[in-house]
């Protein structure tokens, strides 16, 4: 037996998103760049170098890479397309990339896509640059595209990650165990979203903690992000 559908779930004007275009997004301290392989590979390869012990590697399915050739050709293969469609994370302080993310698993029937391949040089970790490139890639799929559902998935042995997740404001879904086998090792994946209708809250956080106000004269934080997402 099967139960009518809720009238509330019924969305007759919704219509296919368009998908991300090319464009720059341009912030206060970083602006996302469509990846370029020669305009990004070699800046990203010695922002990645910076990391001697190689983790920030531990949890993609690809890397360590042993020289910049490597880190070319692995580029040209899986960072060019549309989907996942990468973004250099440039500094606009240095004008150099420091890092990369990519809108993934896009869907635009559905209206969903996800954030991931993140992947960040030490001097990117931590950083208000950090936020504000996930905020800005926020901004494009919510307002600019008009998506419904943004996700991000990570090994569920990832801390850091999970941390971060929610941090910024998704909400934890669940965990998929046994999901994949990545360099070997069996892989539970945690599931996290933000909606459509929860975005005007993370947002609303995430420009207060933003604001140029938020941090003193050395650019210490004066009000940490859970006390505006509260």
């Amino acid at each position: 037996m099967s139960e009518p559908l809720p009238a509330e779930n019924v969305d007759p004007a919704f219509e296919p998103r368009p998908r991300p275009p090319r464009d720059p997004i341009e912030g206060r301290t970083v602006r996302l760049e469509a990846f370029d392989v020669a305009r990004h590979a070699r800046h990203l390869f010695d922002a990645f170098q910076s990391d001697a012990e190689g983790h920030i590697w531990d949890y993609l399915a690809y890397g360590p890479f042993p020289d910049l050739t490597s880190y070319v050709t692995h580029a040209r293969r899986t960072m060019v397309g549309r989907d996942p469609f990468f973004h250099a994370i440039v500094d606009k302080a240095t004008e150099r990339p420091t890092g990369v993310a990519a809108l993934m698993r896009i869907v635009p029937e559905h209206g969903v896509i996800e954030v991931g391949h993140l992947c960040y040089g030490p001097a990117l970790q931590r950083t208000v640059q950090a936020t504000e490139a996930q905020y800005l890639l926020m901004r494009r799929v919510f307002e600019e595209l008009g998506y419904r559902r943004y996700e991000w998935k990570c090994n569920a042995e990832n801390e850091a990650s999970m941390r971060a997740a929610e941090r910024l404001g998704f909400r934890y879904e669940g965990t998929f165990r046994k999901h994949m086998v990545v360099k070997g090792r069996n892989r539970d994946t945690a599931w996290f979203s933000i909606t459509d209708d929860e975005w005007p809250q993370v947002k609303q956080a995430l420009e207060a903690w933003l604001s140029p106000q938020n941090f003193d004269a050395e650019g210490q934080q004066r009000s940490r992000l859970m006390v505006w997402q509260s």
